[in-house]
């Protein structure tokens, strides 16, 4: 059973929902999608069943805000996505995904932007901080229309091994100017760990 719930939230396109394993299959559109997948962090799903673990470890930390996407004109869920804390550089990173029937919508950043406005009123975000490859120039979108600016050029492995990627970080501080390398080092650590489990973002 989850620990706790985050509050469905509303843009003016999409309801923002808790995801459940009820969501198994229509999740599977996107994450079993070699187009989605191309720059995730991690491998093809080959079945639906693949993303059980994942749906079910949901919802353990309260700081780890993850959300359905689903488009009020039809009710469909198209994708999801949120935002993670790192608590040892004080540092939220953004993640997503999104159905490829659906890219260029504008839905992420629309997405996205609310879940940052809930975290900044119960939260207090400091710095925003997503990493893309350096090909992937969707997630490069969102993230500008998010207001995010280069950090620093890095890399990172999808978690099989089977592909490396030049890779950027774009941040945004709310607060006080980040500090010279309080990031550095620290984006392949939430890359492997936390995207691992929230799924590195794409439309990115």
């Amino acid at each position: 059973m989850p620990k706790f719930l985050p509050p469905v939230l509303e843009t003016e396109r999409l309801i923002l929902r808790p995801l459940s394993i009820d969501d198994l299959q229509t999740v599977f559109k996107w994450t079993g999608d070699p187009r989605v997948n191309k720059y995730m962090i991690y491998p093809l799903f080959k079945s639906p069943e693949d993303g059980r673990e994942w749906l079910e470890s949901l919802y353990e930390d309260e700081k780890k805000l993850d959300y359905g996407f689903v488009l009020k004109s039809t009710g469909e869920l198209i994708g999801s996505g949120g935002l993670y804390y790192h608590e040892d550089i004080d540092v939220w990173s953004i993640g997503y995904n999104i159905a490829y029937d659906h890219w260029h919508n504008g839905y992420t950043p629309e997405a996205i932007s609310r879940v940052l406005e809930y975290a900044q009123e119960k939260y207090g975000v400091k710095v925003l901080a997503g990493t893309f490859a350096v090909d992937n120039n969707g997630s490069r979108r969102v993230m500008e229309k998010l207001g995010m600016s280069f950090y620093e050029d890095t890399e990172y492995s999808k978690l099989d091994g089977s592909e490396t990627f030049k890779a950027k970080t774009f941040h945004k501080v709310f607060g006080k100017p980040v500090s010279p390398g309080s990031l550095k080092d620290k984006t392949k650590d939430w890359i492997s760990k936390d995207y691992q489990d929230e799924m590195l973002g794409r439309e990115i």
